[in-house]
């Protein structure tokens, strides 16, 4: 019983702290500095990589995303959309998960929007998810040969640190109100 109590405690512990990093205040210039750095790791993984950030009618980049939990996990990040190298908004992902979760990793994405149609059904949809849309190609690590020609293309690379996961979950991105 004492076992059981302390996992929960844990648990809750645990989503309260990713809960919390939310209600923090946007930093919009960390969130550009961190933007930019990651851009260029994204560059360095492939030499096709800027290229195909030029051609996108947007890019969406969160640079560090923490996901954690122990059974009930969540996740945060806070990043930035470009049109053109210029940001034009600020999003948030957030997400939770029910399952066999345990441990703290932390990733970037970079998610190009490969048309003005898929870009604009972000940018005036409301809460967006990843997995929800089947014209979505999800690429491991940034780095290979073809790509996926879907409308959106989602890169998720840098993993740092040690998540186990078989878990049902989802995540959301959302504009951050300034």
């Amino acid at each position: 019983m004492k076992t059981k109590s302390l996992v929960s405690s844990g648990t809750l512990a645990t989503v309260l702290a990713l809960i919390g990093t939310v209600a923090l205040a946007v930093d919009t210039t960390a969130i550009d500095q961190q933007v930019s750095t990651t851009l260029d790791k994204f560059y360095a993984l492939s030499k096709d990589n800027k290229s195909l950030a030029q051609k996108a009618a947007g890019v969406l980049v969160f640079p560090d995303i923490t996901k954690g939990g122990i059974g009930i996990g969540g996740e945060h990040g806070d990043g930035a959309l470009q049109q053109g190298g210029k940001t034009v908004g600020y999003y948030s992902i957030s997400g939770a998960s029910i399952g066999l979760t345990f441990g703290l990793s932390h990733h970037s994405e970079v998610i190009l929007f490969n048309t003005p149609q898929a870009r604009d059904k972000f940018v005036n949809g409301s809460d967006w998810s990843v997995g929800a849309d089947t014209s979505v190609a999800v690429m491991k690590n940034g780095a290979g040969g073809k790509y996926d020609s879907k409308p959106v293309n989602v890169f998720v690379f840098g993993e740092k640190g040690l998540m186990g996961d078989a878990s049902l979950g989802g995540a959301k991105i959302s504009k951050i109100k300034q």
